[in-house]
């Protein structure tokens, strides 16, 4: 169905992919599993033509789909056979409302109205998205959109599916949902579908086969359990598989709990860490907060108090609320009711009334769309002017750029990168200056693994100083690793708020892999576990 033969990349005579030897066949589900950066975007573009014809850069090789050379076939020919979900929704969209966009790809191939109905009507329901089908498309929630994305692509009717991390913006229910949907596609109608997706918890076992890409090289077609033993991207139940020496690796939470008895019954009863109480006044404050957006209430009624010192995590399905309460916090929502202040009680400040200049002494936000904050040319002028902007020692932006993505050419135009390097530079940037309050939304979408590590170090040495952090995030294993309290919310209010492990160890929804594999005991994490074990030995 897709074959690459001998197929190398280069940008700028730079190479991104070389002698890439695959093919991939008709009705599996191929997962392309890679670090930031590495190629998996440039080898998914490849297959609908999008490279070379429209990002550019020099082929050598040849891609063939359906018997079609992509050399020759622009993107448009290829519509029929190929379906193509970017990173970013929002850049994907060419209409206005839910219902008119899941139409429009279909009214382009000239599909006949009663199929087309028929299609929106499936499709409204495989995504869940029937209760939002009127509603206008920029008034969604980052994974609202998501789905609306992959639904106007699913909607069409292709043969093969392309998606470039497809659950980055979804909420743990709402992503397995999708990959759900994704697996009775390949299995009931032989759909092929291929994905890049940096989350491999949610995906590892939904696939069929695994392409590796390390520095642009990309494996053959290999096994998943086969594909984790080498790849140095891997989610918690293979770090806790590899760490137990267990063979084969286990690549869901079932085939690891089934394996995992012994492991339960010496750790039980041993003492689990227990979150320090803070003492210090908090310098972000919400009490009663209610915020409407478009007419409609968004958060109802919100108390919530961050102190120095602690990392709190917002959860909660899309749409309930968590990227308006970090907003409030910065002044881009005013208040209907409530209040909301920021800054330690000396110097506290109405974020709402507040001049910018003001608020970016105390809070810092990196928003989900990094390239908002990114308005320069390159990466090493967004570096320089953020140490300008900030006051900073000429390279420090630099140098926390380097702690989460090494290795970014100073020369890349943002626009250029990767949605995880985008999003590293983003974080970069607000990082660097050290605000009392550090506000993220969706954090490491587009990140992997080792990226995720070194910004988990980064945000553990920021708290530890005194900062005070607040995760809007989809990412149960983010929160697992760094946070110290979690605040779900649903419908615009809190419906549990408190110690990490106490409201993620027991959740269905939010609990991290190993906790899965663990349960009942309150552990989050494989470096949970190694300290257990050193306890009780």
């Amino acid at each position: 169905m897709i074959v690459f033969d001998d197929v190398s990349i280069a940008y700028d005579e730079q190479p991104v992919l070389t002698g890439a030897d695959v093919v991939l066949e008709e009705g599996e589900l191929t997962l392309v599993v890679g670090p930031t950066g590495s190629g998996k975007s440039t080898l998914l573009r490849a297959i609908n033509g999008l490279v070379p014809h429209f990002s550019g850069g020099t082929l050598h090789g040849k891609v063939t789909v359906d018997g079609r050379d992509t050399r020759t076939h622009r993107p448009r020919d290829l519509a029929d056979v190929v379906g193509f979900v970017l990173q970013d929704p929002v850049a994907s969209f060419v209409t206005d409302t839910v219902e008119e966009e899941l139409a429009y790809g279909m009214e382009a191939l000239g599909v006949d109205a009663t199929a087309m109905r028929r299609r929106v009507e499936e499709t409204l329901d495989l995504l869940g998205l029937a209760d939002v089908r009127s509603r206008p498309l920029r008034s969604l929630s980052g994974g609202q959109q998501q789905r609306v994305a992959i639904g106007a692509v699913l909607a069409s009717g292709p043969r093969i599916l392309v998606l470039d991390e497809p659950t980055s913006a979804l909420d743990p229910v709402a992503a397995e949902d999708v990959l759900a949907s994704l697996h009775r596609l390949v299995h009931d109608l032989g759909l092929t579908v291929v994905v890049a997706e940096h989350r491999l918890e949610r995906v590892i076992h939904h696939a069929d086969r695994v392409l590796l890409i390390q520095d642009g090289r990309v494996s053959a077609l290999l096994d998943p359990a086969e594909a984790m033993v080498a790849s140095t991207i891997y989610p918690p139940v293979i770090g806790l598989g590899r760490h137990l020496g267990w063979s084969p690796l286990p690549l869901s939470v079932r085939d690891a709990r089934r394996r995992a008895g012994d492991l339960r019954a010496s750790l039980e009863g041993v003492a689990t860490a227990v979150a320090p109480t803070l003492a210090a006044a908090p310098v972000a404050t919400a009490a009663g907060l209610v915020v409407r957006r478009g007419g409609e209430p968004v958060l109802r009624g919100i108390d919530l108090a961050v102190r120095p010192g602690e990392v709190v995590a917002v959860m909660g399905r899309n749409g309930a609320g968590k990227s308006t309460l970090l907003g409030s916090l910065v002044g881009q929502h005013a208040p209907v009711a409530g209040s909301v202040r920021i800054g330690h009680a000396d110097h506290e400040i109405d974020p709402a009334r507040a001049r910018p200049a003001e608020i970016v002494r105390r809070a810092g936000m990196v928003p989900q769309d990094p390239i908002s904050i990114l308005y320069t040319d390159s990466v090493d002028e967004e570096c320089r002017a953020a140490d300008r902007d900030f006051r900073l020692p000429a390279g420090t932006t630099r140098a926390v750029l380097d702690r989460i993505a090494p290795g970014l050419d100073d020369d890349q135009h943002p626009r250029e990168l990767s949605e995880g390097q985008r999003l590293s530079l983003a974080l970069s940037l607000i990082l660097a200056s050290e605000p009392e309050v550090v506000l993220l939304d969706e954090p490491t979408r587009g990140l992997d693994y080792q990226a995720k590590r070194r910004l988990v170090g980064l945000l553990r040495d920021l708290a530890g100083r005194g900062h005070a952090i607040l995760l809007a995030t989809h990412d149960v294993e983010l929160a697992a690793e760094v946070a110290t309290r979690v605040m779900v919310l649903a419908e615009g209010e809190v419906v549990a708020d408190g110690p990490a492990a106490d409201v993620l160890a027991g959740s269905p929804a939010y609990a991290p892999q190993v906790a899965k594999i663990l349960h009942p005991l309150r552990l989050l994490t494989v470096d949970e576990v190694v300290a257990a074990e050193g306890a009780a030995s």
